[in-house]
């Protein structure tokens, strides 16, 4: 008895053999194809969440911006309300009433809080218009 192997020529064997690397090599870029087709749908994911993301910082951004712009422009209307009132001179000066203050014995953090001067400027009034101090031997 001779075995089913036996009844194939060695030609009828190499078109098995192409026909099972074909059958392979089908299997292998399908699987590949399938592979690539999952990457691509996950960098696709990956890339509208990325998206979604810088959308949403921009839009976060353009809030800033609107809200900086609002500020500025805030800024810039008093910046002109008060040099029109330096320019006018309707701006009340605390220097007097510092003046006053020191010399009647005020601090020059007093001076800083009443008047709206700045501590250095209160310092030199108290200086110049304080009460004399004496000095202790």
């Amino acid at each position: 008895m001779r075995t089913m192997m036996m009844q194939y020529s060695p030609e009828e064997w190499l078109q098995l053999g192409r026909a099972a690397f074909l059958v392979f090599s089908f299997l292998l870029a399908a699987l590949a194809f399938r592979a690539w087709r999952r990457a691509a749908h996950r960098q696709g994911e990956q890339a509208a969440t990325q998206h979604a993301e810088t959308l949403r910082r921009l839009q976060d951004l353009d809030g800033a911006l609107a809200a900086a712009t609002a500020l500025i422009g805030q800024l810039t209307e008093s910046l002109e309300r008060l040099t029109r009132a330096d320019a006018t001179g309707t701006r009340p000066s605390g220097y007097p009433i510092a003046i006053r203050l020191a010399r009647g014995g005020a601090t020059a953090a007093e001076l800083v809080s009443t008047c709206g001067i700045s501590s250095s400027e209160a310092d030199l009034v108290c200086r110049l218009h304080g009460a004399p101090r004496v000095a202790h031997a």
